[in-house]
């Protein structure tokens, strides 16, 4: 994203609201980390971050044409391409669980999936409080 094409002053309700979606995203991750369920399955499938990709799509619209909607897209798109791998690493391990390498393929490919959630709501996070765009 060009941010020398930003001609929208982001507001800082908008602002407050992007880091709300952050810290519920955030929140997801540990339940995940730190509770019953796997970090990737508490990001995808828990309440924080259904609530947060509902505000992303709510808020989307008031953030066009500033530098937070690189923020909200990175959010977005966070989220679904985190389900759509999910998706994929339970398509090639489910086959494979019958020849038990499979379970193997599903710890290691939803660990690595975990990581790198946790990686983009971080860098994110940080580059918002740094009042800076995220990188097309």
């Amino acid at each position: 994203m060009n941010t020398q094409a930003m001609t929208v002053e982001a507001t800082p309700s908008l602002v407050r609201i992007t880091h709300i979606v952050y810290a519920l995203h955030a929140v997801g991750l540990a339940l995940g980390a730190f509770g019953a369920a796997s970090v990737i399955g508490s990001f995808l499938f828990g309440w924080p971050s259904i609530i947060a990709v509902i505000l992303n799509y709510v808020y989307r619209g008031d953030a066009r044409g500033s530098w937070l909607e690189s923020h909200f897209d990175w959010q977005i798109r966070t989220f679904w391409y985190a389900l759509a791998w999910a998706l994929l690493v339970a398509l090639v391990s489910i086959p494979l669980a019958l020849v038990i390498i499979g379970f193997g393929t599903w710890m290691i490919g939803m660990a690595l999936l975990g990581l790198w959630a946790v990686y983009r709501i971080v860098r994110g996070w940080l580059r918002l409080n740094a009042h800076r765009a995220m990188p097309a």
